[in-house]
C-alpha cells in the first residue's frame, strides 16, 4: 500500500506538469495541452513510483544538438541520460507518441531530472528539446518514427535484454490512437509469443485524436478484450487515480506482457478546455480573449508559483 506522503508527492508533480504545459501554451499561443491534462498522473506515477530508474546527481540542463549518431560523432548522447545511468537491473522508458514530448519534459522537471530552465529551449533551433522529440531529446532514447513504431522498438530492446540476462524492465507510454495501427498489433503478437513479461505498457485512453473522437475515426473498443485475445495481461484503471495506476505494476510476473489501459479526461484539471471539444489534439487560440481566459485560469489556480 502506497503511503499518503508518496501519493501527495505524485499528485503535486501531476499538478506541476499541467501548470508548466499550460504556461507554455499561453505564452506561445498554442500547444499540446490536453495531453498534459490526460497523462499527468500517469507520467508522475511512472517516474516517482513504478519505474526503477537510476538517479541523476542533479537536474540536467539539456545539451545542444550534437549531430546524428555515427562513427565520427563520439560526443553523441541520447536523451536517456535524464533517466539515469543504464545498468542490467535498471528499467528503461520509451515514449511512443512524440506529441507528448512537452508533457514528458515537464514531468522530468517535476521529478528533478531536468533543469527548469531547459524548457526555455523548447522548439528552438539547435536545441534537443524538440516539439516532436527524437532519440536525443530529454527522456528519450529512440525515435519512435511515424506514430505506432515505438512499441516495436521497445519490444526488441526488451527481448534483447532478456537474452542478455538483464532483469530491468522496459516501460512504454502509448496513446490510444496507436491501437488503430497494424504494427502495434504485430508487436503485441510477438511479445505474447515470446512470453515477454519484462515489458509494461501504459496507455492514455483519453478518447480523442487529431481528427476528433477516436470512436468516430476508427473505434478501438472493446480494447481490453482485443488485447487479451492477443495474449496480453490487461488492467483497466482510472488514469487519474494514483493507487489504481500503480497497482498493476506490482503484480507477480506470469509470462504475459502487461498492458494498463488508463481511461482519462482530456481536460482534467483545466475544465475550461471542455469548450474545445472534440478538437483537443492541439490547442490554438483564435482570439486574444481565449488566451486571456486561460491566463486568468492559470493565475487563479496556480498563482505566482513558478
Amino acid at each position: 500500500m502506497l503511503d499518503t506522503l508518496s501519493i501527495t508527492k505524485i499528485q503535486q508533480a501531476a499538478k506541476g506538469i499541467r501548470r508548466r504545459v499550460l504556461d507554455y501554451v499561453i505564452k506561445n499561443n498554442g500547444g499540446y495541452l490536453s495531453q498534459a491534462c490526460s497523462s499527468a498522473e500517469m507520467l508522475s506515477s511512472l517516474y516517482l513510483e513504478i519505474m526503477n530508474l537510476g538517479n541523476v546527481v542533479s537536474p540536467i540542463m539539456p545539451p545542444a544538438f550534437s549531430g546524428v549518431p555515427c562513427q565520427n560523432n563520439p560526443d553523441y548522447l541520447t536523451g536517456a541520460i535524464f533517466n539515469g545511468p543504464k545498468a542490467p537491473h535498471f528499467d528503461r522508458f520509451f515514449l511512443s507518441p512524440s506529441q507528448y514530448s512537452l508533457v514528458l519534459y515537464a514531468a522530468l522537471i517535476e521529478t528533478d531530472r531536468m533543469a527548469p530552465e531547459g524548457l526555455e529551449q523548447f522548439n528552438k533551433d539547435g536545441s534537443t528539446v524538440e516539439m516532436i522529440g527524437a532519440e536525443h531529446s530529454p527522456g528519450m532514447e529512440i525515435m519512435s518514427g511515424s506514430l505506432g513504431q515505438g512499441l516495436s522498438q521497445a519490444a526488441g530492446i526488451a527481448y534483447a535484454r532478456r537474452l542478455k540476462g538483464e532483469t530491468g524492465k522496459a516501460w512504454v507510454f502509448m496513446s490510444d490512437g496507436e491501437f488503430q495501427i497494424g504494427q502495434t498489433w504485430e508487436a503485441m503478437q510477438t511479445m505474447s509469443f515470446y512470453k515477454m513479461d519484462n515489458i509494461g505498457i501504459y496507455v492514455d485512453v483519453n478518447g480523442y485524436q487529431c481528427d476528433g473522437m477516436t470512436s468516430s475515426v476508427m473505434n478501438i473498443e472493446p480494447l481490453e478484450e482485443r488485447l487479451e485475445s492477443f495474449g496480453a495481461r490487461v488492467f483497466k484503471v482510472n488514469g487519474h487515480d494514483i493507487g489504481e495506476l500503480i497497482a498493476p505494476s506490482k503484480v507477480e510476473l506470469d509470462g504475459r506482457p502487461l498492458v494498463v489501459l488508463c481511461y482519462t479526461n482530456p481536460y482534467q484539471g483545466i475544465e475550461i478546455l471542455k469548450s474545445y471539444a472534440p478538437k483537443f489534439h492541439y490547442i490554438r487560440f483564435k482570439t486574444e480573449a481565449e488566451r486571456q481566459r486561460l491566463s486568468e485560469f492559470l493565475k487563479e489556480t496556480y498563482g505566482n508559483s513558478f
